[in-house]
């Protein structure tokens, strides 16, 4: 008898489990034939992109982008909407310009882009001759004597080798934060990089970079792949000289807002945080990056409202300020959550690029990790495998200090350094069902926190 009795709660259980995979299929199915037929994210970052264009933190265009991300969360249909006081950082770009000679020859123009929060010249022209060097390694090795005076060139290639071309991304970003403040401690004029891209073609990638302290503030450009190559075929038979004019550097500190929007829980306060970044540098559009982020974390809460879905949890919207140089948004958020004493449950970023979705990593313990990872199933339909990743975005970062689980999207990563903080990151380039694919899919997985946890 007590065998059957255990052979039949079994039965039931596995019943109810089955059940249960039903009732989330079938809701899977209804966020996403909702989202791919009415989706608004790919309409509105079109209006992002092509009416407001790039965002750079302290910009006219960022403080428009902020209105009109209130207004979006309110179209969306957010019980509340509210701008989030952060001081920002302010570094303008101005105009400038890299020239380069050899021995008898004339100056030849190229393309460049300055590092953000680099520092410039004045508007004075610095000039020097180059030493190129393929590695830290070998920069680290060279006495101060041989770098005084001179412009160094750091060429070190993003690694085609990696599927993940994440992983050659951050193998290059040291080049790219440290260059300037490395070149200047030898007594070095000026720094160049390779940019940090997988694409074979002459389009410079800025982004980033930081000084140490107490080390003299030099600047540093970055160019293309293609001039890259061609300075490097310069250099091994023939000396070369550079000269820079540039305009950019940094400003005082401004006041400006992150943009918030959330619908209350049905049961508790709890919050559920589905984000992005709402600036971006000051090339390009900040199409993938990371208006598809911001337009994606809208589109959830419009899908719960249109849906009718009954979240148990707060789940807000947050369109952070200030990712791309500084961060701070994403800092006075978890300050404010800390000194509000507010519990958050969880926290995505979507700050990848808006291709097809691929995956969830998932920075947390191993009970939520493995229970995320048990809903593989329900996922797979919507081409989403990968749940391997253990990191999240940089501004959840300060919720998973705090002990909250972050996560962040992985969509398909093999175009997205082609065009990472370039000129040719625009709307056009931008699929319209990839882009839903991914608002689809955070979706579906908010659903499934705010119903499990």
């Amino acid at each position: 008898m007590k065998k059957t009795i255990t052979i039949s709660l079994l039965t039931l259980g596995t019943a109810f489990i089955s059940a249960q995979a039903k009732e989330d299929s079938i809701q899977f199915n209804k966020i996403s034939t909702e989202i791919l037929n009415n989706g608004k994210g790919y309409e509105e970052l079109r209006e992002l992109t092509k009416n407001i264009g790039h965002r750079l933190s302290g910009s006219e265009a960022y403080e428009k982008s902020v209105q009109w991300a209130a207004q979006k969360l309110r179209d969306a249909g957010a019980d509340k909407v509210w701008l989030q006081e952060v001081m920002i950082p302010v570094w303008v770009r101005g105009k400038e310009s890299l020239y380069i000679k050899t021995s008898g020859g004339s100056w030849k123009s190229l393309k460049m882009l300055s590092l953000g929060n680099s520092e410039g010249t004045a508007g004075k022209d610095v000039s020097g001759d180059i030493i190129m060097v393929k590695s830290l390694e070998e920069y680290d090795k060279l006495p101060a004597e041989k770098v005084k005076d001179k412009i160094v060139f750091f060429n070190y290639p993003f690694n085609q080798g990696n599927v993940q071309t994440f992983i050659s991304y951050r193998e290059s970003g040291a080049y790219r934060r440290t260059a300037a403040s490395l070149t200047a401690k030898k007594g070095g004029k000026f720094a160049i990089i390779r940019s940090l891209s997988s694409a074979f073609d002459d389009i410079p990638h800025t982004g980033n970079m930081r000084y140490e302290e107490n080390i003299v503030k030099i600047p540093a450009v970055t160019i293309g792949n293609t001039t890259a190559d061609e300075l490097e075929a310069l250099l091994k038979n023939q000396n070369v000289t550079a000269k820079l004019n540039s305009n950019c550097g940094m400003k005082e500190e401004k006041l400006s807002h992150s943009v918030i929007g959330e619908i209350t829980g049905k049961k508790d306060q709890n919050v559920i945080v589905v984000g992005g970044h709402l600036d971006s540098w000051d090339v390009g559009e900040g199409a993938h990056d990371d208006g598809s982020g911001i337009v994606q974390s809208i589109e959830v809460l419009r899908t719960f409202k249109k849906l009718g879905i009954q979240n148990n949890h707060t789940i807000r919207a947050v369109c952070f300020a200030n990712e791309e140089n500084g961060t701070k948004g994403g800092k006075q958020y978890g300050k404010t959550a800390k000194d509000n004493h507010e519990k958050h449950l969880f926290a995505i970023e979507s700050d990848a690029g808006g291709f097809s979705p691929r995956g969830i990593s998932l920075e947390m313990d191993d009970a939520k990790r493995n229970q995320i990872k048990s809903w593989v199933n329900l996922f797979l339909p919507y081409g989403v495998y990968n749940f391997e990743g253990k990191y999240s975005g940089s501004d959840v970062a300060p919720l998973h200090e705090m002990g909250v689980p972050t996560a962040e999207l992985v969509p398909e990563p093999q175009r997205y350094f082609d065009i990472h903080h370039t000129a040719e990151d625009t709307f056009e380039k931008v699929n319209r069902r990839e882009l839903l694919l991914g608002s689809t899919v955070m979706t579906q997985l908010i659903y499934m926190i705010d119903k499990n946890w």
